[in-house]
């Protein structure tokens, strides 16, 4: 269990669009670029072993630059396959704020980050006592459906509510803009309110076509 002093003030970042790493959830992750490749050697020399995940998007002149707030994870479990990648999972410990990106001679980006305001994360599991079960996994049924998704509904069915919202958060097909809204979601309450309006809209298709509310 980490706690605020445990964080460090610098990571590494891992710009990837549409990857979303929530707090107590596990991201798998498949590394086989360079410059990543050496990412990981240095984080598995450290204490902490924190990648930040974030979202790129698109800067002036074309850059890329990243979004203000993303996930750090600790590096939980590792292999290494016969040609030199690896397969990493990632448990996600605390969002963080981007204070600077930081130069330096590393082939990977690295940023002053700051934990504050996302005291939640390092506390216990959330639970959402407005969530209907029934009627969301209905309009997640649907949705399914529509997207042409499949998935281990008993599973789903018994998972907790911070673990239900979440991996779907983190599962479902959605934009990078979305994912981001979902990641900056200040409660699991909000984040599945933001989840079902995402189905929501999904489910519309753009045809006008009632949803539940």
């Amino acid at each position: 269990m980490f706690s605020a002093a445990d964080l460090p003030d610098t990571i590494p970042v891992f710009p990837l669009p549409g990857a979303l790493l929530l707090p107590r959830a596990r991201l798998p992750l498949h590394i086989f670029e360079p410059r990543y490749l050496a990412m990981l050697d240095d984080v598995l020399k450290t204490s902490h072993r924190l990648i930040g995940m974030i979202q790129p998007c698109a800067g002036p002149k074309g850059k890329t630059r990243l979004h203000s707030i993303g996930c750090a994870g600790r590096v939980t479990a590792f292999s290494e396959t016969e040609d030199g990648r690896y397969m990493v999972t990632l448990t996600g410990i605390c969002r963080y704020r981007v204070s600077e990106e930081v130069e330096g001679f590393a082939p990977y980006r690295k940023c002053n980050v700051n934990w504050q305001g996302f005291d939640r994360d390092l506390g216990v599991t959330e639970r959402d006592s407005c969530l209907d079960r029934s009627r969301f996994l209905t309009l997640l049924k649907r949705y399914f459906v529509a997207e042409n998704l499949k998935t281990d509904w008993e599973s789903l069915c018994q998972a907790d509510d911070e673990l239900l919202v979440n991996s779907l958060s983190m599962l479902c097909p959605f934009e990078p803009e979305d994912k981001q809204a979902l990641l900056e979601a200040p409660s699991l309450v909000t984040r599945r309110e933001t989840l079902v309006t995402l189905l929501e809209f999904a489910m519309r298709g753009g045809s006008g076509e009632e949803v539940m509310q």
